[in-house]
């Protein structure tokens, strides 16, 4: 809930702004709805409902105006005018924000702040008491958003700047979980595949001795890139610019260790043991249900590299046998490592809160202007970076989602005009209409206007939707992967 401070000097910018009349006068303070939820509980419609912000909306298209609400409120914040409830906050924040004198505070927060000033205190009797030993354990309290705390995640990373992606380590890697893209098709990336299977090494060092060539074509067979062809009886190699690393403009993924595969597949066959992932086809069931799992691990693989073969058995996933760090050419381009991250984001973030919808952990909330991690709850599965349209979310691998198209739609039986969306939208795709005045229904400094989504600017990043206190975006979107 929102409380008014002594700083108040009745000025009223946040009753004049309030999109759902929840603010009035009391003693010439600014006194609100405490989002105590008793009227949510006691409609018998189910019409009020609890966004994420801890706030209350109602719903006029289900609201049948019964006024069981208004008399259920303790403080009599609930009033019906023509039939439409009003007085119900929605933690929109607008009070807070419109406040010239800082005097409305967000209850969340104030918790915050007392617990700073306690902090404080302690530390200023116990020094003038000169009690050191409790000033210093009072500078080594932390209070709860701050920590030391990382989430992490053990793995075989790629040095994108060393590596060449000449493709060498995911033709040894045995279950599959590294794939390469090579974009040079048909010319030697140098992955000198061939020149470890030549049984008699007429290959060896990108240099080829036709004297010890028995056309067995297993260098032919085996080119990770098409690259050698037979001639006249000899092996050919097409190399691009004469060099024998095209340093191709490719693309590497691998597996990320991440165990969400684990958690989604849900079954004996596939274990984590001691930081790496071990499966055991015999333990995999070929049921309908286990498929539908198995399936379900596959689709919520966030970097793509699970997958099932033709007999329904599982590839794609690393063992961290360590193959792939053995047989690189290029020195430490893979190397086992923690990555680690203290839930920090850049300044890039627009609030749109795609991290928020996909994160298969439920790790992280919404907040406005940023988010807010747990930390015990990431599994590094980087699906929130994957898909962060402005890369605020840092993450390791080169998968990439953009969003493609989609669907924004206000519900006017719903919106409450608070033009919160107007305000975060990044593209300026929301934009306002003038009503006449018999369809008002909220009296705030919107109540003449109708919001709209202008769909030809609208890149459906979501930021509208996850600050609607009141949930009236119909919204839908689609990504492509690009690399």
């Amino acid at each position: 809930m929102y409380l008014t401070t002594k700083k108040c000097d009745g000025q009223g910018d946040c009753i004049k702004n309030c999109p759902s009349e929840a603010i009035r006068f009391v003693d010439n303070k600014s006194f609100s709805c405490m989002c105590c939820g008793a009227c949510f509980e006691a409609c018998p419609n189910h019409a009020i409902f609890k966004n994420k912000y801890g706030g209350y909306v109602v719903d006029r298209a289900k609201c049948n105006g019964c006024g069981v609400c208004e008399f259920t409120c303790p403080i009599e914040s609930i009033h019906l005018d023509n039939g439409i409830v009003k007085g119900i906050c929605s933690r929109c924040g607008l009070c807070e924000d419109v406040c010239t004198r800082n005097a409305r505070v967000d209850t969340d927060n104030l918790v915050l702040d007392k617990q700073k000033v306690l902090l404080n205190s302690l530390k200023m009797v116990a020094t003038t008491v000169g009690y050191g030993a409790g000033v210093k354990k009072i500078e080594n309290m932390k209070l709860p958003i701050k920590s030391d705390k990382t989430a992490d995640r053990v793995c075989i990373s790629t040095d994108y700047e060393k590596c060449v992606k000449c493709g060498r380590c995911a033709y040894y890697c045995p279950t599959r979980a590294i794939e390469v893209i090579i974009q040079d098709e048909g010319f030697c990336v140098g992955c000198k595949v061939c020149e470890d299977i030549c049984p008699t090494g007429a290959l060896k060092d990108g240099l080829y001795d036709r004297n010890h060539c028995t056309l067995c074509l297993a260098c032919v067979e085996n080119c990770i890139n098409d690259a050698l062809t037979v001639k006249d009886f000899r092996i050919l190699r097409n190399k691009k610019d004469d060099s024998l690393y095209s340093n191709s403009e490719g693309t590497i993924v691998s597996c990320l260790n991440c165990g969400l595969c684990v958690e989604t597949f849900n079954s004996s066959a596939l274990i984590r043991k001691e930081n790496a992932l071990r499966y055991d086809p015999s333990l995999d069931e070929d049921s309908e249900e286990n498929r539908e799992k198995r399936l379900e691990a596959i689709y919520n693989c966030p970097v793509s590299t699970l997958s099932e073969n033709e007999d329904n058995k599982l590839f794609g996933y690393c063992v961290s046998c360590g193959k792939c760090v053995e047989v690189c050419n290029e020195q430490n381009a893979r190397t086992s490592e923690t990555i680690s991250w203290d839930g920090e984001i850049r300044d890039d973030c627009i609030s749109c809160g795609i991290c928020a919808e996909l994160c298969p952990e439920d790790a992280i909330s919404l907040k406005r202007g940023t988010i807010n991690v747990d930390l015990d709850r990431c599994i590094m599965c980087e699906t929130c970076g994957i898909h962060c349209p402005t890369d605020a979310i840092p993450k390791t691998t080169s998968v990439k989602y953009e969003i493609s198209g989609g669907f924004n739609y206000i519900d006017e039986n719903l919106c409450v005009k608070c033009g919160l969306c107007q305000s975060i939208c990044p593209e300026d795709a929301i934009y306002t209409v003038d009503i006449s005045s018999d369809e008002v229904n909220l009296g705030t400094k919107n109540k003449n206007l109708r919001f709209i989504v202008d769909d030809d600017k609208c890149n459906y990043c979501g930021a509208c939707m996850n600050i609607c206190p009141s949930k009236s975006f119909i919204f839908e979107r689609e990504f492509n992967r690009v690399n």
